[in-house]
């Protein structure tokens, strides 16, 4: 789900709710919709593909819309539901008197479509949204209170979600409420806004509130009132929005990487867009230029890039090796570049890098081209030297990533490799077709997945408090989340300054398990697959030593209660899409603990975002 715009007040209101979409197309999405009032009744409007589709429908009804002052906006990206014209957004309740929308995921929507299909409910989407349009129309047929329906109803909703609520009783309000996703609410000269990020209001107003979690503001076009969960009203804080495009993105929360940890769902969902369409259609990879022919001569793969690029290039080898059949070596830049540069035209050379500046890698890529070797770039700066001198390229389309620690940025990365290495075994034929459809499928998934980790993140407080004050930390895996323990101990490095190193599970017991004992913690990351049972045992020699045990998992074993002094789950996902869904709460962890300690998390000492330097 991405993009959110509301708005009552004395204007038209079609413009600014589409030119407000207009702003969060960045995001990435499939269909569009707006609702809006004229003062007697609720019309809908919606349409699958771009905005463009949707201002095409709107023009057609011109006549209609032109005295609507109040309504709201979405751009969904499919979820429950394809992306069809009955699953966009806005939902309606039976009678249409109600019509909401949302961004997030409501994980206890079956459970609550059962009741309300008791009541008399007649559903006719796939999506969880509209059991929420549902849930409050019922619950205001018992209160007869658009506020107090909304404050009920958030009460029996499981996950995250950002929700904008009209009722044809209610012409000339706006309820709005959030939590776990972002909103913020506008405040203009006899107008109010409402929106999921900052781009979509800012040509119309510089004031705005950042809602909390579970609190519930009520907009009409001269006052705002927030309540909080137990309904009573509270004060709030306007902020002056400022004008700078960083500055606007920390979305009220605390650090800029606690927000880029939580856009990682639409980031994905953005890679995703153009590329990735069904389960049976093929990758698209526009800027990739890797024909048949040239596939077929390609005897090896080098992948060269820097820090938590270096860790996303891990796991591409992974994945390529298995989709492909290719060697794949993978190099730190500032090593490839002070030895012979053993390449050539059957070579494919990857660079990786956030900035597409880094120098090491710059150097590196062109040796490799001097070679004769094909050059293919993973950026998220497609302007970037790097990415001039590629002969492919793929854009990772994270968007401005401000924190120095590399999160959103390091999972668009992950996710480019897979995107590369089916794209790759879908030209070569070099495996079976079954495995990719499973992997396609769980990619289109895989940011819901994500969203339900970051709606709870209780496990991984408590457990970042537990640990806050340990002096070193030991992250274990084994094959393609190898990496990604290595991942996970960097972002702890960076921005705590706790000494954490990463190491392949068998591995610990030639050497560092000497350094064991009830001071060192040792997280394991444990997850189904082909080597779950060796890190189960890897583990137990840890606990053996005294050590204090983190199992990241996605396992429900009971047994693990009695070995783990802590568990944090996460949902079941492919073995080679592991590393997607295990990586967030480490980065979560890491982001706690620094913190507890009260680091500077956005800018830690000695780093910066792009090493432009050797």
């Amino acid at each position: 789900m991405c993009g959110i715009v509301g708005y009552v007040g004395n204007q038209p209101v079609v413009d600014i709710l589409v030119d407000g979409l207009k702003q969060l197309e960045y995001r990435g999405y499939d269909s569009s919709g707006i609702a809006i009032s004229d003062g007697n009744d609720i019309k809908i409007y919606k349409a699958e593909g771009k905005l463009q589709n949707l201002e095409n429908v709107l023009r057609e009804h011109r006549d209609e819309i032109q005295t609507a002052k109040m309504g709201i906006g979405h751009i969904r990206w499919a979820t429950h539901g394809a992306a069809t014209l009955l699953n966009a957004h806005p939902h309606t309740c039976n009678c249409g008197k109600l019509a909401l929308v949302h961004n997030g995921i409501i994980e206890n929507f079956k459970e609550l479509k059962v009741n309300l299909e008791k009541e008399g409910c007649v559903f006719r989407s796939q999506t969880d949204t509209e059991v929420v349009a549902h849930l409050i129309a019922s619950i205001y047929g018992k209160v007869k209170d658009l506020t107090e329906a909304v404050r009920l109803a958030a009460q029996k909703l499981e996950g995250a979600y950002a929700l904008c609520v009209m009722h044809k009783d209610y012409p000339n309000t706006l309820v709005v409420t959030k939590r776990n996703a972002p909103l913020l609410v506008g405040i203009g000269d006899g107008e109010m806004f409402a929106a999921s990020d900052v781009p979509a209001i800012i040509k119309h107003t510089k004031r705005a509130v950042y809602l909390a979690d579970n609190q519930i503001a009520v907009l009409k076009a001269d006052s705002l009132n927030i309540i909080n969960s137990e309904g009573q009203n509270i004060d709030y804080k306007v902020e002056i929005l400022p004008w700078e495009p960083v500055a606007l993105s920390k979305m009220g929360y605390k650090h800029f990487m606690l927000k880029e940890i939580h856009e990682q769902p639409d980031v994905i969902r953005n890679i995703l867009v153009g590329k990735l369409h069904t389960t049976d259609d093929p990758v698209v990879l526009n800027e990739v230029k890797l024909t048949r022919e040239t596939l077929k001569h390609l005897n090896r793969i080098q992948i060269i890039a820097c820090g938590t690029s270096l860790h996303a290039a891990m796991i591409g080898k992974y994945i390529i090796e298995t989709f492909c059949g290719i060697a794949v070596d993978v190099e730190p830049s500032s090593e490839y570049i002070y030895r012979r540069t053993v390449t050539d035209e059957n070579t494919l050379v990857i660079g990786v890098s956030q900035s597409g500046e880094t120098a090491d890698t710059l150097t590196a890529i062109k040796q490799a081209k001097a070679k004769g070797s094909h050059i293919l770039i993973i950026t998220n700066r497609p302007d970037s030297a790097m990415a001039r001198e590629a002969d492919s390229l793929i854009p990772v389309s994270a968007g401005i990533e401000v924190s120095v620690a590399a999160t959103k940025s390091y999972v668009a990365q992950v996710i480019s490799f897979y995107l590369l290495a089916i794209y790759m075994a879908e030209i070569k034929d070099s495996i079976d077709a079954s495995v990719l459809k499973t992997m396609k499928n769980e990619l289109m998934i895989i940011p819901q997945k994500i969203e339900q980790i970051l709606a709870h993140k209780e496990v991984i407080q408590k457990c970042a408090r537990e640990y806050a004050n340990t002096k070193d930390f030991i992250y274990i895996a084994r094959g393609i989340n190898y990496p990604t323990a290595l991942e996970g101990a960097l972002k702890l490095k960076e921005i705590s300054y706790i000494n954490a190193t990463g190491y392949p599970a068998g591995e610990l017991k030639h050497g560092p398990i000497a350094m064991l004992d009830e001071t060192m913690p040792v997280l394991s990351i444990l997850m189904h697959g082909c080597v779950y049972e060796k890190i189960l045992s890897n583990s137990e020699e840890a606990k053996a030593r005294n050590a204090k045990l983190i199992a990241l998992t996605n396992s429900t074993e009971k047994k693990l209660d009695d070995l783990f002094d802590y568990i944090i789950h996460v949902p079941e996902v492919h073995e080679y899409l592991s590393p997607v869904i295990a990586i967030v709460p480490l980065q979560l962890l890491a982001y706690y603990i620094a913190e507890f300690l009260g680091k500077d998390v956005d800018q830690p000492r000695n780093l910066a975002k792009s090493v432009t330097v050797e």
